[in-house]
């Protein structure tokens, strides 16, 4: 099994990573793909109670394995814990191609979730483990490409493949186990420094004892709890809870506010991949800007620069050209907002708190996940859609700013100190 130290230079985990981020971006879009044609033909017993139904238990599942699987990475290491998620979600997806029903349907999407859920935060403290000191902004931007090359290239899937949603999932699954065993021979175990730490700094966190020791480790939410992290656990909470109500919520519904805004319905659909292609560009600049300026600066002015411009979209804009050029620098901002996040959360905790910090972090904001879709969707069937949704968006970018103003920039632990922005 190959070290960490062994394959400093090589780039498989880099990629590796980045392909259980792409992953991750399939599942954010596959459900949206094929919603249209299960409700359309009623297949499985599908109605759009059913598929709101299917799409919120989704969220859920990926909720639950970022706050409860993700931390077991700080027990029993990155590696592993990657493999068993990838190995889970795609033996799910799978079975979703053949669900006799509506309930097995949601049942085998809410079970997929808890191993992509747990995904995520892993991948980034592996990439956070992993990163050369002073590059956390990069590799977590990076890393997070993966999510949106994901995404696109599901929608474009799509367009060759609906109506045959089972074949949607089949490809999903299947794409995933051939990950595997790249991730078995080529993923190198986590850097020594990652791992839980001993008995000696112990508190009533969870203890879990080294095979190879003999000696205790510990780690789990019990440590958010304890000084000096409640005050960034609040914070980072409140804005990874903004942040992915603003992905999640414009993802869902950016068409359909153009479409009320007066804008015609192909309109928004391209302005969705014109929000999705700046989110790329986003990830690219705000990584690089965080590490040379420091991520709690950068992280500020992104979601300050998202409320602003979230707003100017509440204003109906004529010219094609200006509009799509405002949406796609609304994308830059908002969708990398959320990832610097990530990546200040890798610089705020010790390595051994790591993947539960990322994780408490996720899980958090994947209730945002589930609340941006459900509010954006009241307005829509309340007709005030536009401009409010934007107002709503915007409020949105403020709170997480105030929220992130309460977080020090270092934080001193009986690790030592850990500053916030190198």
């Amino acid at each position: 099994m190959p070290t960490m130290t062994s394959a400093r230079r090589s780039q498989w985990p880099v990629w590796l990573c980045w392909l259980a981020m792409v992953l991750d971006g399939f599942d954010l879009v596959v459900l949206g793909t094929v919603i249209p044609t299960l409700i359309k033909t009623g297949d499985l017993g599908f109605d759009a109670v059913g598929a709101t139904f299917a799409a919120t238990i989704s969220l859920v599942g990926v909720g639950l394995g970022a706050l409860f699987i993700a931390p077991l990475s700080d027990k029993f290491g990155r590696r592993k814990l990657l493999i068993a998620c990838v190995a889970g979600f795609s033996l799910f997806t799978i079975g979703i191609a053949f669900a006799p029903n509506v309930a097995i349907f949601s049942l085998l999407r809410l079970l997929a979730g808890l191993g992509l859920g747990a995904c995520l935060p892993a991948a980034l403290a592996y990439m956070n483990d992993y990163a050369p000191a002073g590059t956390a902004g990069k590799s977590t931007t990076r890393t997070m490409t993966g999510y949106h090359v994901g995404a696109v290239a599901t929608a474009l899937l799509a367009i060759f493949i609906v109506p045959n949603w089972r074949l949607m999932f089949i490809i999903g699954g299947v794409a995933g186990l051939i990950l595997l065993p790249f991730l078995w021979v080529k993923l190198p175990e986590s850097l020594p420094e990652a791992a839980p730490a001993k008995a000696g700094e112990a508190t009533k966190a969870t203890a879990v004892v080294d095979p190879s020791t003999g000696t205790k480790q510990k780690t789990g939410f019990r440590d958010l709890l304890q000084k000096p992290y409640p005050l960034v656990a609040v914070g980072i909470g409140i804005a990874s809870f903004m942040g992915l109500l603003l992905v999640y919520g414009l993802n869902t519904w950016l068409p359909q506010l153009m479409a009320a805004a007066g804008y015609p319905v192909s309109t928004g659909l391209t302005l969705l991949l014109v929000l999705n292609v700046g989110a790329v560009a986003g990830l690219f600049l705000a990584g690089i800007l965080a590490d040379k300026h420091g991520t709690k600066k950068i992280v500020l002015l992104w979601f300050g620069l998202s409320a602003v411009l979230l707003a100017i979209l509440s204003v109906k804009i004529p010219n094609e050209f200006l509009l799509n050029a405002a949406v796609f620098v609304t994308g830059v901002f908002v969708f990398s907002s959320q990832v610097l996040v990530y990546a200040w959360v890798s610089q705020l905790f010790p390595a051994r708190l790591r993947g539960t910090a990322l994780g408490f972090a996720a899980g958090v904001g994947r209730l945002g996940a589930i609340v941006g879709p459900a509010v954006t969707g009241t307005l829509v069937a309340a007709n005030i859609a536009y401009p409010a949704g934007f107002y709503v968006f915007a409020a949105a970018g403020l709170l997480a700013v105030a929220a992130l103003f309460l977080v020090p920039h270092e934080v001193k632990t009986a690790d030592a100190t850990v500053p916030a922005h190198h």
